[in-house]
């Protein structure tokens, strides 16, 4: 049997696209694909609730009287929400902003040295990256529940 017989029967590799809500949950996340895949994820987070970002921002500089409704809304709480609700939105856009803004600085480094595209500083900065963005938004999160 000659040669372009042969390959004529070999099936060439089959490359398909990945489907998100059947082969996501199964796939292997390392910690660098999970930083940026979280990178994402925050940045979805921010623009969708810019609203309630400019209304905090607004409510809370505007006035007297729109600040106190600002504390109000967090205390008590506004529209059929309690006020752990509304604090748990802002606990959500403090993690959103901290862990966009560490990433983009991983993401900035690893553009501009090329020293930074190894597996080792990928794991490692990711590493630092979650740690960073979570134990911050654990501190923030206390100050902002009253705990100290």
């Amino acid at each position: 049997m000659s040669d372009l017989a042969t390959n004529a029967t070999n099936k060439r590799p089959e490359f398909r696209n990945i489907h998100a809500f059947r082969d996501l949950p199964s796939y292997r996340w390392p910690l660098a694909s999970l930083v940026s895949g979280m990178h994402r994820i925050s940045g979805a987070i921010m623009f969708f609730l810019m609203p309630f970002i400019i209304w905090m921002f607004d409510s809370s500089i505007s006035s007297e009287i729109s600040f106190a409704k600002f504390k109000a809304a967090f205390n008590i709480g506004m529209l059929g929400l309690p006020g752990v609700i509304w604090k748990l939105v802002a606990l959500a856009l403090i993690w959103a902003y901290l862990q966009h803004f560490i990433a983009g600085l991983r993401h900035l480094w690893m553009d501009t040295h090329h020293d930074a595209t190894t597996k080792e500083f990928g794991r490692s900065s990711a590493a630092f990256t979650l740690a960073a963005s979570i134990g911050l938004t654990l501190l923030l999160g206390a100050k902002l529940f009253g705990i100290y």
